[in-house]
């Protein structure tokens, strides 16, 4: 699996927030099923950063456009070359 880095713009509306719910639901789902690595969001600048794994770009795509929050986003995908963090290595060894 190729890991992608999507950048999600919107704006919130009373619309846009009736419809958090069922994204949240389909978020858990993904990464649940490990095709989400990572989902961050600030409201600070309406801004949405999420990581996939997925075959290819048009998969990436695909998994978007079922949120309900779809019509709302400008989005960026960029493949990424490198992950690394905390997350991917192996527990610190601690002796008793």
């Amino acid at each position: 699996m190729r890991k992608f880095q999507v950048t999600i713009q919107f704006e919130m509306n009373d619309e846009f927030a009736a419809l958090v719910p069922p994204h949240r639901t389909y978020v858990n789902r993904l990464i649940e099923q490990g095709v989400i690595d990572h989902y961050v969001v600030t409201m600070e600048t309406q801004r949405v950063w999420i990581t996939f794994s997925a075959e290819d770009r048009k998969a990436v795509e695909k998994y978007l456009s079922r949120s309900p929050l779809f019509k709302y986003w400008t989005y960026e995908i960029d493949e990424l070359f490198m992950v690394d963090g905390l997350h991917y290595r192996l527990p610190v060894v601690q002796l008793n």
